[in-house]
């Protein structure tokens, strides 16, 4: 069994449509994923539809969270995507994303690095889509970047002059509202400047497991993970945080049901 548990599709700023991104799943030979887009469920019932007999979809979210002024990312797994909890969210982040991507355009501007807004929101599809992805292609197509990471280096990534940080819910909250829509909580791409300090905390307010197999990890990286989370007990997860071409084809990196069997004994897999 073949499983990627962190894709984002249009929904959030994923490159391909839910059923586009099932479609990718199913040919490069996944037999598991997880529709996990930032802050919203609206493609969960796309994919669902998509799916058919020949992929199990499992229906996510990416909740964008902050502590300490950084920015922590919980996994919501098996969730009810008409929970009132998560819908309620979902608007409500919709709202701040739209307000940050404003404040993010003038301070390019303020740089002398001018996008026009409508760009970055015709890209995304719709406004309530609108993140800092396509705000980075939207800067390529411009011209005033050459790649995708020299966008967020150079201009958009945290810290970044044009950076605008946007006041979240805490991790705490985040994995409240993941456990009230059913689901289960999994830290996503924990750093490891952070991971030690605040796992302690973390584990108290409820998260169950942390994503801890991901693309270019190095196996000291995964060791210090899997220290902290197997003595507590925590679950362990996996996937390529898929968003595009640029992370490489859908499929190229897999984890196995060894690598997750508490995970999946967990959802009766």
């Amino acid at each position: 069994m073949r499983l990627d548990l962190h894709l984002h599709s249009t929904a959030s700023d994923g490159a391909l449509e839910p059923g586009a991104l099932v479609a990718a799943a199913a040919a490069g030979r996944l037999d598991v994923i997880a529709l996990t887009d930032h802050d919203t469920i609206a493609g969960v019932p796309a994919a669902l539809a998509a799916a058919g007999t020949r992929i199990e979809i499992i229906p996510g979210i990416e909740l964008s969270t902050t502590h300490r002024g950084r920015e922590i990312h919980i996994l919501g797994y098996d969730i009810d995507p008409e929970a009132p909890e998560l819908v309620a969210f979902s608007r409500n982040a919709a709202l701040r994303r739209q307000s940050r991507m404003a404040e993010m355009v003038e301070r390019l501007a303020e740089l002398g690095v001018h996008v026009d807004y409508d760009d970055v929101v015709r890209l995304a599809g719709s406004e309530a889509n609108v993140g800092r992805p396509h705000l980075a292609r939207v800067l390529v197509q411009r011209g005033h970047v050459r790649t995708f990471a020299e966008a967020f280096d150079r201009f958009i990534g945290d810290g970044g002059p044009a950076f605008f940080p946007v006041r979240l819910l805490t991790p705490g909250a985040a994995v409240d509202i993941v456990h009230r829509a059913g689901g289960v909580a999994v830290w996503a791409h924990p750093p490891l400047d952070l991971f030690q300090s605040e796992l302690p905390a973390l584990a108290e307010s409820g998260l169950d497991g942390v994503e801890v197999h991901r693309p270019r990890s190095l196996p000291t990286e995964s060791a210090l993970l899997l220290a902290g989370v197997l003595p507590r007990g925590l679950l362990v997860t996996g996937g390529s945080d898929w968003h595009g071409e640029w992370n490489g084809p859908i499929g190229d990196f897999a984890v196995s049901a060894d690598d997750l069997a508490d995970f999946l004994a967990a959802r009766g897999s």
